[in-house]
């Protein structure tokens, strides 16, 4: 620090001079302010003006507007502009010429935003290009500040090339043209990529023109979607199909490339007015059957993985590019047709045998029922006439059913093999779809793969003992269980079922009988061959009747011949015999006469 006590004051200085305001100079003090004042630029409060960058630091900006004193801008208010030195001319807004510490107070946000308006409508009118600070990320796209406005630049319109990653441009100063404008809403919308669009047309136009069909081109994996690959070969893009990938099937693009790839591929076609090129990748190898196992041939075992199923069979790829079809028919023995997909599914290693092979129209056709030995190869053996068996029902007809006893061995139970006795109408009175029933082989047809079976053939014949039992004359109690128009259906003892016509139900007072009515029925005919008992109910008071006419007439007669004489108990033996009950009784008394003889 100075030291100031041994300091002699000027000699001569007029201090009552400069006290009135005059410092010697001949002009007054007043004259001296007002020649200080004029030499300030006229400033006022909330006031656009321009001013000069004299210092610049991490923190501020320091700017002269001419003013008593300079204004300090935060560095933040120009970080759109990172090109930003000392001597530059900026726009700044006043706010107050003197704080509380007589600082002026400036803001070069404020200036642009009270002008931006006007400046992004004149830049978009004069196709201008300008900048802009990206603040951050959004919807869709980033934030741009822009004269001090939030424009919105979209995804697509940062770059040709897609952005995989945005937050690389956030903080970024970059150029921008404004493309469009909301005056409603004062919306701004801007472009990086429309001024390099024009530099790229032109060198895609020149691409183009070198552009020849079976041309190889290195070039880099833009885009991958799911039906195809985008290559970026040097300012032109080119399309990559699935199909044109691999030789192979293809899923998923990405099992072949990788985005920013770089690989060779070969130009397929193009259209200079669409721009549009298609390229290939699998046409730079040789196709994998012309490089197939020369020995490879119709008989051999071969494996490969299931690659596309359908309701008809499976595609299966023995080597990359080579598949062969799988029909369902050669997945099972089974005549039953069902869907590929309950035998296998996408993904599965499979054994297979060739059943067709076609090099020229590489196609081929495979078999997996052909590793198992073919059922009927040895069916006599296996299922001979008269063996049982038990089997899977599976469909029913009107005449029969159709069952499995396993895969590939079908057989048919026509619907008269399937009870001796019951009268069945629809094989769904018997059993159901999925059950188990037992079986008997009654003939093979080994020509076209189908059994006949048999149900009924597990047990003995019954009517060979009915024969025995129903016999025509004898009579039995039976009940009217289901009435037809020409006729009802009696159930019998034994199960049996016997039939009669309306007239043989008439009853002795003259009145029908009815439904589930129990009555005396007389045998009239049995057929065994056919299974059938026709009854009736009103011969049995008939023949009694008639019997009764004889005797009468026998007893008005006054000679009776010989040969009438035999003819009665003909009769009476024929009536005697009428019922099994009859039969048991005669034959227990002839057993008790005997024991007492």
């Amino acid at each position: 620090m100075a030291d100031y006590k041994n300091v002699t004051p000027l000699e001569g200085f007029d201090w009552n001079a400069y006290a009135n305001g005059d410092a010697g100079s001949g002009v007054s003090r007043e004259a001296q302010e007002n020649a200080y004042d004029s030499s300030l630029n006229k400033i006022e409060d909330h006031k656009v003006v321009d001013g000069t960058v004299i210092s610049i630091n991490k923190r501020e900006v320091v700017v002269n507007i001419g003013s008593k004193s300079d204004g300090i801008i935060p560095a933040s208010e120009f970080r759109y502009n990172p090109d930003l030195k000392v001597g530059d001319t900026v726009e700044v807004y006043i706010e107050n010429q003197e704080d509380k510490k007589g600082q002026l107070v400036l803001s070069h946000k404020k200036a642009r935003a009270s002008r931006s308006w006007d400046r992004v409508n004149e830049a978009m009118e004069s196709e201008e290009i300008i900048k802009g600070y990206i603040k951050c990320r959004t919807k869709g796209g980033m934030i741009v500040d822009v004269f001090g406005i939030e424009a919105f630049l979209p995804g697509s319109q940062i770059d040709v090339k897609p952005i995989r990653d945005y937050d690389i441009f956030v903080g970024k100063t970059m150029e921008f043209k404004v493309v469009k404008i909301n005056q409603e809403y004062k919306n701004v919308v801007v472009s990086h990529k429309a001024l390099i669009e024009a530099e790229l047309e032109a060198q895609k136009q020149e691409i183009m023109s070198r552009l020849e069909k079976g041309q190889v081109l290195e070039g880099t994996v833009k885009n991958i979607t799911s039906y195809g690959v985008f290559i970026d070969l040097g300012g032109v893009d080119g399309l990559i199909h699935i199909t044109d990938l691999s030789w192979g099937r293809v899923s998923d693009p990405r099992e072949i490339v990788q985005l920013d790839e770089k690989i060779n591929v070969v130009i397929l076609d193009f259209d200079n007015e669409k721009k549009r090129i298609a390229l290939g990748l699998k046409q730079l190898t040789p196709h994998p059957w012309d490089a197939l196992d020369p020995n490879l041939q119709v008989g051999d075992h071969v494996k490969g993985k299931v690659v596309v199923m359908a309701d008809y069979g499976a595609f299966v790829e023995i080597a990359p590019g080579v598949e062969g079809l799988i029909h369902v028919s050669e997945m099972s023995w089974s005549q039953h047709l069902r869907s590929a997909q309950d035998f296998m599914k996408v993904g599965d290693e499979v054994e297979a045998v060739i059943l067709t092979l076609n090099r020229e129209e590489r196609k081929m056709s495979l078999g997996i029922k052909q590793l198992k030995e073919d059922p009927w190869q040895n069916i006599e053996e296996k299922y001979p006439v008269g063996s049982k068996h038990t089997a899977r029902v599976r469909n029913f007809t009107n005449f029969g059913i159709f069952v499995e006893i396993e895969e590939g061995v079908d057989g048919l139970i026509h619907i008269s093999d399937l009870s001796w006795t019951k009268k069945i109408k629809h094989p769904s009175e018997f059993t159901q779809i999925g059950a188990e029933l037992e079986v008997c082989v009654l003939e093979i047809d080994k020509a076209n793969r189908r059994l006949s079976l048999g149900h009924k053939q597990l047990e003995e014949n019954p009517w060979d003992v009915f024969e025995t039992i129903f016999k025509v004359d004898s009579v039995h109690e039976g009940t009217i269980v289901e009435m037809l128009d020409k006729g009802a259906v009696i159930q019998l003892e034994y199960g049996v079922e016997g039939f009669a016509t309306p007239k043989h139900l008439v009853k002795e007072d003259g009145s029908q009988a009815q439904l589930n009515e129990k009555l005396q029925f007389k045998v009239i005919e049995f057929n065994k061959d056919n299974k059938r008992i026709i009854l009736s109910h009103s011969r049995i008071f008939e023949d009694v009747q008639r019997a009764a006419a004889r005797e009468a007439k026998k007893e008005k007669a006054p000679r009776t011949s010989k040969k009438a004489v035999e003819a009665a108990p003909a009769i009476q033996n024929q009536a005697a015999s009428t019922t099994l009950g009859d039969i048991d009784a005669l034959a227990e008394l002839k057993a008790k006469m005997e024991n007492e003889k």
